[in-house]
């Protein structure tokens, strides 16, 4: 699906994504990772969602946002509480959902001035 957005100035906007691909500013990747509006981190560690470990979390802690969006693929799942539980403990709240509702939502509340992260993992 391809996104448009006009309200996005030196800001990362998800500009298209399908199965095995994410665009960021119409540069397309194809591995998990994650994006806020003034940092791209392509490093994430996660491999799959049965995987994802307090490590993976940790990660996104040091970023610091508002609320992390984990995109799960193409499935929606549940994160187990204890793998956030830092997380919540800092005021940053988890919202899981599949990757394409994740990509959709973040481009709305970065569009809003949030200090939003989604970290997406990518289904092939």
């Amino acid at each position: 699906m391809k996104l448009h957005l006009t309200q996005a100035e030196d800001s990362n906007l998800i500009t298209a994504y399908g199965s095995g691909f994410v665009d960021v500013n119409k540069v397309r990747y194809t591995s998990h990772l994650v994006i806020m509006p003034n940092q791209l981190k392509l490093d994430w560690s996660a491999s799959d969602f049965t995987s994802l470990t307090v490590t993976h979390f940790d990660e996104l802690l040091v970023l610091k946002p508002e609320v992390i969006l984990l995109g799960t693929g193409d499935t929606h799942q549940f994160i187990q509480p204890k793998l956030i539980a830092k997380l919540t403990e800092n005021n940053i709240s988890v919202e899981c959902m599949t990757t394409p509702a994740a990509c959709r939502t973040y481009n709305i509340l970065m569009s809003e001035g949030r200090d939003v992260a989604a970290a997406l993992l990518i289904s092939n």
